[in-house]
């Protein structure tokens, strides 16, 4: 099973609608998705009306984002940690109202460290998760600290890893992130780290060796889908139609050497 991020790109307003854009990621060739959840990055209000399009145009929706522009906020003990706070609870009911299995967060980066109330409200989130069933997978990036804080701190079943494989090489590339915590592997972003940004470029464009990302993939067990998390900044010499079939065609290079 091959997916993609819904938000790859194509107009900072999205000019090809979303309902358009899943019956083309679906014609391309891609089982599922994962979708941003949040009005920012110009997705604008009644994001919550994507899952319905998503599966009608056939795809799976795998796990949603949570938003990310207030992460580093989550310890402070004022109305913006508590509105990131409340964010996430959000995220957990839509997760348990919309039927999707797993959400993905951001921690803070490690120069803002996780202190006992950061800690508390990430413990209240995940006993809600647990009580709707939710997974909430936590995303490696310059949060290494804080990424193994909570891990370590939190066994639920319900708490898992959710591996992006540029930020690993760019941030901890020192750092067996898969081996530490592929067993609770929950999602996977593969995306290369080269182009403009030193990120989201499609795979075997950039830097990564994805023989051995791929092996060590493969060695936890991780039954979930092979997804992209790509953007089409350094690929604007492709309409969206041939963006999203190089972008099958890397993905499909990928479950191959999964296997």
């Amino acid at each position: 099973m091959t997916g993609i991020y819904d938000c790859f790109g194509y107009g900072s307003g999205y000019d090809v609608s979303f309902e358009e854009r899943y019956k083309l990621i679906r014609k391309s060739g891609f089982d599922c998705v994962m979708l941003w959840w949040s009005n920012q990055f110009g997705r604008g209000d009644g994001y919550q009306e994507d899952v319905r399009l998503a599966r009608r145009a056939g795809l799976f929706v795998e796990n949603i984002h949570a938003p990310v522009h207030e992460q580093n906020n989550l310890s402070l003990d004022n109305l913006s940690g508590e509105g990131v706070f409340q964010s996430y609870l959000q995220c957990v009911a839509d997760c348990c109202e919309y039927d999707i299995p797993t959400m993905v967060i951001h921690l803070p980066n490690d120069n803002n460290p996780l202190n006992q109330t950061g800690i508390r409200r990430l413990a209240e989130l995940i006993n809600k998760a647990e009580q709707k069933n939710i997974q909430i997978a936590f995303e490696n990036l310059s949060n290494i600290k804080n990424l193994k804080i909570v891990l370590n701190k939190f066994t639920s079943n319900n708490v898992g890893y959710c591996y992006d494989s540029c930020h690993h090489i760019n941030y901890a590339p020192d750092e067996d992130l898969l081996g530490m915590y592929g067993k609770r592997l929950m999602a996977i972003h593969l995306q290369d780290n080269g182009g403009s940004h030193n990120q989201h470029q499609l795979p075997f464009d950039g830097n990564i060796n994805w023989d051995t990302v791929m092996e060590k993939i493969a060695c936890t067990g991780y039954r979930g889908a092979t997804t992209l998390e790509p953007m089409n900044w350094d690929y604007s010499h492709l309409n969206i139609c041939q963006f999203l079939e190089l972008a099958y065609e890397r993905a499909k290079r990928l479950d191959y050497l999964r296997k």
